[in-house]
């Protein structure tokens, strides 16, 4: 038996069956090194899905290594009921960037978190529990994320603290609105959203909406869609909540938050939620708000590991880095190269779509299984992705921001050569 194969047999023993992994057989990733990561058998991967769009630099950047063992040697852990300063200082940025008005940033322990405390800040600030989420979306994993998650797959019970409708936005493929323009299928999701809020009783408290859908497969609306929606929003009162999780920190490329493709007439969230990236492997995630938003819970709160020092000396190493390397500006160059790459597979009888921005690219394919099959031969070529969509044939691909151009041509060659083997000669 493997070494992959005998640890595999031992986490079915003590871990829940549903607890998903990719491959036939599994693997153990041991360490990694910029853009690659190594298995416990010894194998080299070129890594172009970080950990569920999560290494958002590099892995073991020296940068954040150094800041974490600094901070380790002196302590881990004290809690919200004390000062911080790396908490404060990550604070500060953050909010800077946000982009939000008169903004506060609340940290949490990752993004399924964060859009619990979001859901919390709006439902009590409107004294609504009715929420306005997007088909095919996918927000966490807890009891109140669920309740907002547009997607079946993901979706493990009808049970809700909230009560959710959901209209129309990113999804254009098997649905009514596959051949409209984007003018055309903005008016439609308009037209589709005041029929909604036609026929919901009392106030709404949010729309949440992720501005590139992640699990949904990189589906996107066209851009403007959501700064339209909040003219419709700010007629009812009704708060806009950008889940930036898998979009935020220049992944995009043209832009550092994916909200900002909808900045149509200044329109701006009045709250965005984070995680993964930020954190390039450690624990967080949070929330910007509006002051008056965030500042409006009466009842007393802490939180006992957002924002511990090691946590947050780390982030903010991480922060830095990409904002003084301008990796936004490298994931929109190399973004270009990888999909460049990836257009000599346009023709390819088992792709459907290429979309996404930067490094931010999905690939919807005829079927789950061909998307398995692509899974299988990248990894046997070298290289790691993900995949996801509605029907699971979407595959993800998300390196870390500091991709070089000769690597995006090795991993897009590597990718073509996969969807080749998985039947896709025209």
């Amino acid at each position: 038996m493997s070494v992959h194969a005998e640890l595999f047999k031992r986490r079915q023993a003590v871990m829940p069956s549903w607890l998903s992994t990719y491959y036939a057989e599994p693997i153990d990733i041991e360490r990694g090194e910029g853009r690659h990561v190594f298995d416990a058998e010894g194998n080299r991967y070129l890594d172009f899905f970080g950990g569920i769009l999560t290494t958002m630099t590099a892995h073991a950047l020296p940068e954040v290594t150094a800041a974490i063992s600094e901070q380790a040697a002196k302590i881990l852990h004290t809690s919200t009921l004390y000062l911080n300063r790396q908490m404060v200082e990550l604070a500060e940025q953050i909010a800077e960037l946000s982009g939000i008005d008169d903004p506060k940033v609340f940290f949490t322990a990752s993004g399924t978190e964060a859009n619990d405390t979001a859901l919390m800040l709006a439902t009590g600030y409107r004294a609504s529990n009715q929420v306005l989420a997007l088909r095919n979306s996918y927000h966490g994993r807890s009891f109140s994320s669920v309740a907002i998650t547009g997607n079946a797959g993901w979706s493990p019970t009808s049970l809700s603290p909230v009560q959710t409708y959901y209209v129309h936005g990113s999804r254009r493929r098997g649905t009514p609105f596959a051949q409209l323009s984007d003018a055309e299928l903005t008016e439609a999701c308009l037209a589709d959203l005041d029929d909604v809020l036609g026929q919901v009783k009392d106030n709404v408290a949010c729309l949440i909406a992720e501005p590139i859908q992640g699990v949904g497969g990189f589906a996107m609306p066209p851009d403007g869609l959501l700064g339209e929606f909040k003219k419709v929003l700010d007629r009812h009162g009704i708060l806009w909540i950008s889940d930036e999780v898998q979009t935020g920190w220049g992944r995009t490329g043209e832009h550092f938050w994916g909200w900002q493709a909808h900045a149509v007439d200044g329109a701006k969230p009045d709250m965005l939620t984070f995680a993964k990236g930020i954190g390039n492997g450690l624990s967080i995630g949070g929330v910007v708000a509006r002051a008056e938003i965030m500042d409006s819970v009466s009842s007393n709160s802490i939180s006992t590991f957002g924002g511990s020092p090691i946590t947050m000396a780390g982030a903010l190493a991480n922060l830095r880095y990409a904002v003084d390397n301008d990796l936004q500006g490298n994931a929109k160059r190399i973004g270009q190269v990888l999909r460049t790459t990836l257009d000599e597979a346009e023709g390819l009888s088992v792709v459907e779509e290429i979309r996404g921005r930067g490094l931010m690219i999905g690939i919807e394919l005829t079927s789950a299984e061909a998307a398995t099959d692509v899974l299988e031969y990248t990894r046997e070529g070298g290289l790691l992705i993900g995949k996801g969509g509605l029907r699971g044939n979407i595959l993800r691909i998300a390196p870390p921001l500091s991709l070089t151009a000769e690597e995006a041509a090795e991993g897009g060659a590597i990718l073509v050569e996969a969807l080749r083997k998985a039947g896709g000669t025209p």
